[in-house]
């Protein structure tokens, strides 16, 4: 049995801005490195942005400050779903990305009889290591009468939220549902005054046998199997904006935990074994599935932004490994000292299915998301070498990056879409030609790069499979954890199109030697939306990116059918 540690945040933020430092919230604070996965979701994100390219691109500000804060640690994005106000992000530590598969996302609107998307709920589903989960961030009906509305929404989004091609079809299907949002609970029959001197003296057992959804599992068939932790927390709504002060405006709203996570097993536990008590929190599960342990249930009563306190919990989910072996096997040198050591060389499994448009990108360690590369090469296989188990892959001088850093190498399946296979930390440290450096590469570092700390954590047992990445070292960086911050932030300025360098042309035809002119690819539905995206009726086009400022150009060539126009705004519906 092998332990997954996910760590998952729920918390409407009322349209706020986010807070200048999340790092508390993260738990990035404790520094202990051992969380897998981060799952956050987010209500009344401020969406008062263009729909066109909301709906294409990454433009809020809270999606970009989860990526500043998470990569740096190893974390990359997973994948994400946007639905008005409503946001799911799901990020994971790098080497984990070869075991995350079939990942998709689901969204369902109840607002306004299903025609408006205020409040609803979203999805993303994967497997992970093997097993089926599913994370499903809702915002339900408000106000206190309204509790059977909030059950009937829930029922509604459950049966609409099906899914393709997978043996979990429905969200109940999955081995394990986190179920989580502002899920507008009440508490019941209990006067304001009543409600505040329990909580002025910590005694919430009153209120929590008051509490809606509490109530509601003894009668409700769809919360059958769905466990919580204690609430030892105050309830987190409703806040003064600013301070840790209850409703003081006129309507003087009773407090409530209307933000709340739950999980669910497809196998019911046995009795007497919901709830356990000792320091490992709540266990449950059979021992032939997946088992959940909860360490803590909390709110962050720091976080003012907003009239609603964030909740957080972390899980361990304890099974055996079901998938591991990556479906593409990257094999890279310990160092790239010159030009000529820049190759790869990659084998895949039987059962893969690659495809033309498949690619190998190179990422410096601490990258946000799939498209956030330095360079990349298409993973070539010429028909005449079809049956040969290895195939190796060149890149050219001007896909490599013109300082030196630890990077890795991930491959990109198009069908699939997502990373495959990564190789472990590897450096790149190439000769410079001095002040001949061109100041048109995307991947160069400004002095602030090469002056950031150095992150330590305590290392960890590798995934599965992720020793077999790569030839052995030579006992280099021995001890790092893998994903760890080198010293030295992600390989390009956000903003920097990845297409600007001579020999690095997005866009161009698989198969095609680097460097060569484009080539369409007709009834490409990626091709044709983001040439879309690159006209003049965007409403983006008018203003300079942050390369275009820094002195660097832009680039006009386009990307390749999976890559972005800008590394920085990975597609919204991506499913990395």
């Amino acid at each position: 049995m092998e332990d997954f540690r996910v760590h998952i945040i729920t918390w409407n933020v009322g349209s706020a801005a986010p807070p200048d430092d999340i790092t508390a919230l993260l738990g990035l604070n404790v520094g202990d490195g051992n969380t897998d996965m981060y799952v956050i979701g987010l209500q009344e994100v401020n969406s008062m942005i263009n729909k066109r390219l909301k709906d294409v691109l990454f433009t809020d500000q809270w999606s970009e400050v989860c990526m500043e804060r998470l990569s740096p640690f190893g974390y990359v994005l997973v994948t994400s779903q946007r639905m008005q106000g409503l946001l799911l992000l799901v990020f994971a530590k790098y080497f984990h990305l070869p075991f995350l598969r079939g990942v998709q996302t689901e969204t369902t609107r109840t607002g306004l009889g299903g025609y408006w998307g205020n409040k609803g709920g979203v999805s993303a589903r994967m497997s992970v290591f093997g097993h089926t989960i599913c994370f499903l961030n809702c915002h339900l009906p408000a106000h206190m009468e309204n509790s059977e509305q909030r059950m009937e929404d829930f029922e509604s989004i459950l049966q609409q939220q099906q899914f393709e091609g997978q043996a979990a079809t429905g969200v109940l299907d999955h081995d394990v549902v986190f179920w989580f949002g502002d899920l507008n609970f009440r508490i019941d029959d209990l006067e304001m005054q009543v409600v505040k001197a329990a909580i002025d003296n910590n005694k919430y057992t009153t209120l929590w046998e008051n509490d809606q959804l509490n109530m509601a599992k003894d009668s409700e068939t769809v919360l059958e199997g769905f466990q919580e932790g204690p609430l030892k927390f105050p309830p987190t709504y409703k806040f003064d904006v600013g301070t840790d002060t209850y409703d003081t405006s006129g309507k003087k709203r009773k407090p409530a935990w209307t933000d709340r996570i739950l999980w669910r097993l497809r196998a019911t536990a046995p009795a007497g074994a919901a709830l356990s008590g000792g320091n490992r929190g709540s266990i449950s599960g059979l021992t032939s599935g997946p088992k959940v342990t909860q360490h803590y249930y909390r709110s962050h009563m720091e976080y003012t932004v907003s009239d609603h306190k964030p909740v957080s919990s972390i899980f361990t989910l304890q099974f055996p490994y079901r998938v591991d072996v990556p479906l593409v096997t990257l094999i890279v040198e310990d160092e790239w000292n010159s030009v000529a050591d820049a190759t790869a060389i990659f084998k895949h499994v039987p059962s893969y299915a690659r495809s033309s448009w498949d690619w190998i990108g190179l990422y410096k360690v601490g990258f946000k998301h799939h498209k956030d590369y330095v360079g990349y090469v298409w993973a070539k296989q010429e028909e005449a070498d079809f049956h040969r188990q290895e195939h190796q892959v060149t890149f050219t001088e001007e896909e490599l990056p013109k300082g030196s850093g630890d990077f890795i190498l991930g491959y990109y399946s198009n069908n699939m879409s997502t990373i495959v296979g990564v190789t472990e930390p590897f450096q790149i440290q190439l000769p410079t030609s001095g002040p001949g450096i061109s100041s048109s590469d995307s991947s160069d570092f400004s002095s602030e790069d090469d002056s950031t700390v150095v992150m330590k954590m305590r290392s960890r047992s590798p995934s599965p499979g992720k020793g077999k990445h790569r030839r052995h070292r030579t006992g280099s960086r021995s001890g790092s954890r893998p994903g760890s911050r080198p010293g030295s932030r992600p390989g390009s300025r956000p903003g920097s199109r990845p297409g600007s360098r001579p020999g690095s042309r997005p866009g161009s035809r698989p198969g095609s030697r680097p460097g060569s002119r484009p080539g369409s690819r007709p009834g490409s539905l990626e091709q044709a939306k983001l040439k879309e995206l690159n006209t003049g009726d965007d409403p983006s086009s008018g203003s300079k990116t942050e390369s275009e400022s820094a002195g660097r150009p832009a680039g006009g060539s386009s990307p390749p059918p999976s890559a972005p126009a800008e590394k920085d705004k990975p597609a919204e519906d991506s499913g990395v």
